[in-house]
């Protein structure tokens, strides 16, 4: 669910002090589009947040919500609205937030 290579790499690109300020940076801002989807967003919307969220993901390391972003985004962008599992993305957040501040990898303690 979490890369945690990509983990490791961020903070060593940045630091721990600023790593620990991109992580709650990433959180508000991911937060944030999630309240927007469980709003049941207006389709004009969804390949954008998609897309917001993908990078964001993909960036701390997030790889299953990654991935799952990039589907819906895909969806999205062909109109497919009725193939994207918003509620899969919802879960797939809270169980990678949830990995990622037990630290299930070498990432957090460092």
């Amino acid at each position: 669910m979490i890369s945690w290579d990509r983990v490791n790499e961020l903070r060593d690109e940045v630091g721990q002090d600023d790593f620990l300020e991109v992580v709650e940076i990433f959180l508000e801002e991911v937060d944030e589009v999630m309240e927007r989807l469980k709003a049941s967003p207006p389709h004009s919307t969804l390949e954008s947040e998609l897309h917001f969220l993908k990078g964001s993901a993909l960036n701390l390391g997030f790889a299953a919500l990654s991935r799952l972003c990039q589907r819906g985004e895909k969806d999205a962008a062909t109109n497919n609205f009725d193939a994207i599992d918003l509620p899969a993305v919802l879960v797939t957040y809270e169980s990678s937030k949830v990995e990622f501040n037990n630290g299930d990898g070498p990432a957090i303690a460092a």
